[in-house]
């Protein structure tokens, strides 16, 4: 049977020299029509192109569209008679070009269960919160339902995101069901969707469990083909130039059953098609984009009006390009994307792209007990364990973030495995304390205990180094603060579960990208880096004259501890809640019951033994009652609660029950703030 390839070389050879020359140049000028999906040959394709090489090229172009094509260049040069005759003789390709059409139809299905299955198997196990990779869980054995809400039009990026987790408990909004994200309550479809959430609150498990449901045909079987990416991988292909079907091919091994030839026709008729509801499209794609807040593309996603591209979905461009035309409808616009992001990226989008925001909010109180539950199930241990983390209002709101809740089972077993009968730890400080001791001993039993210690200390200062830059660093960024790598990677423990490689990009291992599994981790260690540079190095790294936390290596003589306390609570006042839990730290550190606890990072023993807390207590309170910003006083508090005085929660219920209070000058909402911070941290567990 005659393919297009032989009717095409046998058409072009019926052309003299000049009448293909003249064939060649309309071919860079010319598209298809109706098939906007499709663009001309480069010129430097074509220029030295013979007969048989123009028809590959043809063919790769255009596929079964070529012979259309090759009529329309024809008819403009004024060639009736062959067209004509290439019209009678491709009437013999009709039962091939139906061949080639028919499949694909029928494919897309085979396409569909052939994902599925490959993905039931790569999403089926994760790691929980910074488990080893050994340590892979059944995703529905661990999976506990988070509480998702519309964002609305939150500014949620100018917000700390402690502050965001606090304020999540009083929302009284209706919950949405993660199968149900792209459903629109008013009628209007759904393309784009954007779910923000703080580190660790859960957002990369929803996604997983989301392609789950969907692999194991539980839900949203509408959708014939997912295609998850993260930016943490994409990072990897910054200024490369690719095509959409080869992007998919290296990002998503489960996607190599599918040929570039099978997806390109896909995304060729899609775009071609002019249709931009994923309800009537033809074929149902779905696009997830995990973590833009770890990107460092150059896309441009601010403009309201994106700049037009006449999209060839077959050709290479940048993956800045592609993302960036993905996102803002211009390219594959009846594709739906599901983005997710910390509160801090999201102003890196404009509004106008996207027609839903929601926001993972974490965990609701009944999901913590019953998380617990699951990683306690001894009865009476468990509710030991859940009446501790109740009774201490700091971990318990805290334990609204997933991975805080992991953090948090690990010490408090490791604890009780051990020292089943000593005090549990209640503050945020010394649960991370215990945390880090944790990690020490683990490390301990490879590398032994001064390597141990190096590493903490190379980290603690690495964290110091990045606070005002990101959660993310690359390789330098380690040697810079001592870390070598291969020998790093012949111990795990605490690199493991303390920084992670974000990705090691299978056919290209440079430019590995690593973050701190969490932020408030990387807080608590800056904090501790400055509280071992006092003690052990004699220097006061935070007394640069202009208080830029990024400079390190300043020598200076010791100054008292409140001294560096006072420099940091301005730093954090100043700031925009970026440094609220770096100062809590910093505070709960100064405290001699911490410093023993870390007695093997700091060169002595005795620490600031005797450190009188009394002026930083005193300026705190000074600037709670100066301060007009409930929510800057609620981090205040917090403050006098690692410090460990309840001073100010004393004389404040006396004042409000003697209604002194009342000649103060409050607004009516800051007047209701002031006595829910009383009631609400000081109640008979203060020391939470």
């Amino acid at each position: 049977m005659m393919t297009v390839e032989d009717l095409l070389l046998e058409t072009l050879e019926m052309l003299g020299r000049d009448d293909f020359k003249a064939f060649r140049w309309h071919l860079q000028q010319e598209k298809p029509e109706n098939y906007s999906g499709f663009g001309p040959i480069p010129r430097y394709k074509l220029e030295e192109a013979d007969r048989l090489e123009a028809v590959t090229l043809m063919v790769q172009k255009y596929s079964h569209h070529a012979v259309e094509l090759a009529k329309t260049v024809l008819g403009k040069m004024d060639m009736n008679d062959v067209v004509q005759y290439l019209s009678d003789r491709s009437s013999e390709l009709k039962d091939v070009e139906t061949h080639k059409l028919q499949p694909l139809e029928k494919q897309i299905k085979q396409f569909q269960r052939t994902m599925q299955k490959h993905f039931q198997y790569r999403f089926k196990c994760v790691q929980e919160g910074m488990a080893e990779k050994t340590e892979e869980q059944c995703l529905k054995d661990i999976f506990i339902e988070l509480y998702i809400t519309d964002g609305g039009e939150m500014h949620i990026n100018e917000q700390h995101e402690i502050r965001l987790i606090r304020d999540s408990r009083t929302a009284a909004v209706e919950p949405i069901d993660p199968s149900d994200i792209f459903k629109s309550t008013i009628g209007i479809p759904l393309r784009t969707v954007l779910t923000t959430g703080v580190a660790g609150i859960g957002k990369t498990i929803l996604l997983k469990k989301f392609v789950l449901d969907w692999a194991e045909e539980r839900k949203n079987q509408e959708v014939h083909l997912i295609f998850p990416f993260s930016f943490s991988e994409l990072n990897q292909l910054k200024g490369e130039r690719i095509s959409l079907a080869e992007l998919i091919h290296k990002s998503i091994w489960e996607t190599r059953d599918i040929t570039d030839e099978d997806l390109n026709r896909i995304f060729a008729k899609l775009q071609a098609s002019g249709n931009c509801d994923f309800n009537n499209s033809q074929y149902k794609l779905l696009f997830v984009l995990d973590g833009l807040d770890e990107s460092r593309l150059q896309m441009d996603l601010m403009r309201r009006e994106p700049q037009q591209v006449d999209f060839d979905v077959t050709q290479s461009t940048s993956v800045e390009v592609l993302l960036t035309s993905l996102i803002s409808g211009n390219l594959l616009p009846s594709a739906r994307v599901w983005i997710t992001t910390r509160p801090a990226a999201v102003s890196q989008i404009h509004r106008d792209f996207i027609k839903r925001m929601t926001v993972v909010r974490g965990f609701t109180d009944p999901q913590k007990e019953e998380y617990f539950k699951k990683k306690f199930p001894d009865e009476e241990q468990g509710s030991r364990i859940i009446a501790h983390i109740k009774a201490s209002q700091s971990l318990f709101i805290m334990c609204h973030i997933p991975v805080f809740c992991w953090i948090t089972s690990t010490v408090l077993q490791d604890v009780l495995k051990s020292q089943a009968k000593i005090d549990l730890p209640t503050t945020l400080t010394e649960m991370y304390t215990e945390f880090l001791l944790y990690q020490i001993r683990q490390t301990e039993e490879r590398c032994g205990s001064k390597r141990s210690i190096r590493y903490i200390k190379s980290l603690a200062k690495l964290a110091f180094n990045r606070l005002e830059k990101g959660n993310l660093f690359y390789e330098t960024d380690l040697k810079d603060s001592g870390i070598n790598l291969h020998k790093v990677s012949q111990n795990a423990g605490v690199f493991t579960e303390v920084y992670k490689e974000v990705h090691k990009w299978k056919d290209n291992d440079k430019r590995k990208m690593y973050r701190f599994v969490h932020l408030t981790l990387q807080e608590y260690l800056a904090a501790l880096h400055v509280v071992m540079s006092l003690i052990n190095d004699n220097k006061n790294i935070l007394s640069e004259k202009k208080l830029k936390l990024g400079d390190l290596c300043t020598l200076c003589r010791r100054k008292p501890i409140t001294e560096v306390h006072e420099i940091a609570i301005q730093k954090a006042l100043s700031s925009n809640g970026q440094l609220d839990l770096f100062l809590r730290f910093l505070l709960g550190l100064s405290l001699q019951t911490n410093q023993d606890l870390l007695k093997d990072l700091l060169n002595t023993s005795e620490g600031f033994p005797q450190t009188n807390h009394q002026p930083t207590i005193q300026s705190i309170k000074k600037r709670i009652r100066d301060n007009t910003s409930p929510e800057r006083s609620m981090n205040l508090f917090h403050c006098l609660n690692e410090l460990r005085d309840d001073s100010l929660v004393k004389e404040n219920k006396q004042n409000l029950s003697s209604g002194s209070l009342s000649d103060r000058t409050f607004s009516p909402a800051q007047e209701k703030q002031q006595i829910s911070n009383v009631y609400s941290i000081g109640d008979k567990h203060w020391f939470c």
